[in-house]
């Protein structure tokens, strides 16, 4: 079939089925284009608890759909494509956060989200990349064990007090970005203003005019009087900011931005995954309930907006 032909199966399976597709910033541009809502993947997961529907796509990477079943864990949530993990995530297992807490007995442990659920089950509280600060500022232990990402742990230590036990994981996308790519850039477009995520390298957050999330890269550009923004994160997004203002301009910081695993669902795996439910995501009922209460703790100290 033709991509026009799968889109329109597509139309009428989620129509059938009664689904609803969710598709993150990352995701390749006709993922994005037949998606009902875009965002992160915690607001995702968020907006999933908000919607009638019972029988949620989630077009992203594994520790994305495992939030969303947290949060819903009465709907049905379908990962397109099995083997889209997350490298990031993959760095860190349930028992070694055991082994470092018990390592550092008096620390709380901030757990990124973008980890397993098995992670967010042994940890005190989740956070973003937009809100990581606010919750180690308001978390009530004086050491912190944050994990699994040491680039967005080390920009959150550049604000706080205090001590941080940082775990040794990256995004590869974000870290193999390079300083003197971002110089280039810059030389090469000097009116644009520099947009990085806080999971790249600090020499890349300390060339940047802003430190922003994924979602906040959104709402800055189109509230932004700029024509030209150098982007610092996964390729995916730019196709959506490019779409969202077309009036202005973006450029990446290098030629290494792409997420594979983010690459992975196509459109014939959303139509399969209609189809045949594949693949549902499944989670044990008490590493549910350990991780939900993770991910909640995160509101008690978020401000409203953060």
């Amino acid at each position: 079939m033709s991509d026009q032909e799968i889109i329109s199966q597509i139309v009428h399976w989620k129509k059938k089925r009664g689904a609803v597709i969710l598709a993150h910033n990352y995701q390749p541009g006709e993922i994005q284009d037949i998606a009902d809502f875009l965002g992160d993947s915690l607001a995702l997961s968020r907006q999933a608890t908000k919607i009638p529907e019972q029988v949620i796509i989630f077009c992203g990477v594994r520790f994305m759909a495992e939030s969303a079943k947290i949060l819903s864990p009465g709907k049905q949530i379908l990962l397109p494509r099995k083997d889209a993990g997350c490298p990031l995530a993959d760095t860190i297992t349930a028992r070694q956060v055991r082994q470092i807490k018990e390592a550092h007995p008096r620390a709380a442990v901030v757990c990124y989200v973008n980890s397993s659920v098995q992670v967010k089950a042994e940890s005190d509280v989740c956070c973003t990349s937009s809100n990581a600060l606010q919750v180690v500022e308001g978390i009530e232990a004086e050491e912190v064990i944050f994990v699994p990402d040491k680039n967005l742990g080390h920009y959150v230590s550049r604000f706080t007090k205090k001590r941080m036990i940082i775990w040794d994981g990256f995004c590869y996308v974000h870290h193999r970005i390079r300083a003197e790519e971002l110089q280039k850039a810059k030389e090469a477009h000097p009116q644009a203003v520099v947009l990085v995520h806080p999971e790249c390298r600090p020499e890349m957050v300390d060339l940047a005019d802003h430190v922003l999330s994924t979602d906040g890269m959104l709402r800055f550009a189109q509230g932004s009087d700029a024509e030209e923004f150098i982007i610092g994160t996964e390729v995916g997004l730019i196709y959506r900011l490019r779409k969202e203002n077309p009036g202005k301009k973006f450029y990446t910081t290098g030629s290494a931005m792409v997420c594979v695993n983010m690459k992975k669902i196509r459109l014939q795996d959303v139509l399969l995954s209609l189809q045949q439910d594949q693949h549902s995501i499944f989670i044990p009922e008490e590493i549910s309930r350990r991780a939900r209460g993770a991910l909640d703790g995160m509101l008690r100290y978020v401000k409203p907006g953060g």
